[in-house]
């Protein structure tokens, strides 16, 4: 199977770095070593940074670098020559909107994609990194040309599939009345993979998914008013600090910072919270309470050694899957909504307090068993934090 690559840049640690060394080196998914099962055959790189990586792991993999995505995707010819397009617009150079959201290139990245399989009347899977776009509107605009072009598309965060320690699984069609995600780190990079995991844990509940109505910025004395989800929020910080901090402001070997939270409510009722806590990049957990129930069910998603970088084993497995079978483990809707979500919470920050409507994300979906594609903790029993961190590519295995 032969892979296009498209890239906004490729440095140390990048997103293109940290996916792209577990398709060209063997990775371990649950604790076996597994063989990609694809070629890298091209790439192309919209920006050559200073610390670039790109032209030194084309030149050691034989990998060619092309100046345009068509000639990327056509191998230099003028039809589509590729089995499947591995699209990554994060990191590199670009501007901010008024909204504090980096303007990525992930919709150029997808027209000129989609345009090459327009063109040659034939179309491939496709994946593309984190959320569809920056703006709903273009984000609509993707999913509605790639169901229009058949385009076998998936999309994504990493970390719905790390490790959940406490192992937690929610029955499906339990019926949920609170839910609750936590993150650190900035509101849009981090924001958008607490909504990921978030959708992930809820999206299998009683009635299945409908949408959203409406999402609202809370800060300061408002957010510690919402009695319900400070419950929640100690429980769901419990599981990777052990017990819950004497104050969400100073989060023991973090810097002093006052929490965020926005609360979303659902078509159906369920309303949940992402907060933002504290300053490390590495916190990802989640809880929530079920009807009839009085404790509230939590965990922490574990993103292995080497900080995030390995987060990104599984996500590339799943990948590889979808190339293969050309079927998302996954719905493309539930990116979808939390794309728009990611838009909705930047924008109501502008008006803490005043509940933002969203009719646009008043839609359904049905969600998948993905467990098959999940970390379940094995690996880390093989590759542990002793073993120092790679410059290059990792080749680890055990």
């Amino acid at each position: 199977m032969k892979i296009a690559v498209v890239i906004t840049c490729f440095r140390y640690r990048s997103h293109a770095h940290v996916f792209l060394e577990n398709f060209l080196e063997p990775y371990l998914f649950n604790g076996k070593k597994v063989e990609p099962n694809c070629q890298i055959v091209s790439m192309y790189v919209d920006q050559f940074l200073k610390s670039d990586m790109s032209r030194d792991v084309a030149r050691r993999y034989g990998i060619k670098i092309y100046p345009t995505i068509a000639k990327a995707l056509c191998l230099g010819g003028r039809r589509l020559n590729v089995d499947a397009v591995l699209s990554i617009a994060e990191h590199g150079s670009y501007s901010i909107n008024r909204y504090g959201q980096k303007r990525y290139p992930r919709k150029r990245f997808f027209d000129q994609i989609a345009d090459v399989m327009r063109s040659s009347k034939r179309s491939v899977p496709v994946f593309m990194d984190k959320h569809l776009s920056y703006r709903w509107d273009w984000a609509k605009d993707i999913y509605d040309t790639s169901r229009e072009l058949e385009i076998p598309i998936m999309v994504g965060s990493s970390v719905p599939l790390a490790q959940r320690r406490p192992s937690l699984e929610l029955p499906r069609h339990a019926k949920i009345t609170e839910a609750l995600s936590m993150h650190g780190g900035e509101v849009e990079t981090y924001g958008f993979h607490a909504l990921e995991v978030l959708q992930s844990m809820i999206e299998a509940r009683q009635g299945g998914e409908t949408g959203v109505a409406s999402v609202e910025y809370f800060k300061g004395k408002r957010l510690y008013d919402q009695a319900w989800s400070q419950k929640l929020a100690n429980t769901a910080i419990a599981t990777e600090l052990g017990k819950p901090p004497r104050s969400f402001d100073r989060i023991p070997g973090e810097p002093i910072g006052a929490p965020q939270g926005w609360m979303i409510r659902y078509v159906d009722g369920l309303k949940a919270m992402v907060y933002l806590v504290g300053r490390n990049d590495m916190r990802w957990n989640f809880a929530c309470r079920l009807a009839g129930e009085r404790q509230a069910r939590s965990t922490h998603f574990y993103v292995g050694p080497w900080r995030n970088r390995n987060l990104f084993k599984a996500l590339s497995h799943t990948i590889q899957h979808h190339f293969h079978t050309g079927r998302s483990p996954y719905p493309v809707e539930r990116t979808l909504l939390t794309t728009g979500l990611t838009e909705a919470l930047m924008r109501a920050r502008e008006q803490p307090g005043q509940p933002l409507s969203t009719p646009h994300l008043e839609f359904s979906y049905k969600a998948r068993n993905f467990k098959s594609m999940r970390e379940m903790g094995a690996s880390w029993k093989i590759l542990t934090d002793e073993i120092p961190e790679p410059r290059g590519l990792d080749s680890f295995c055990g």
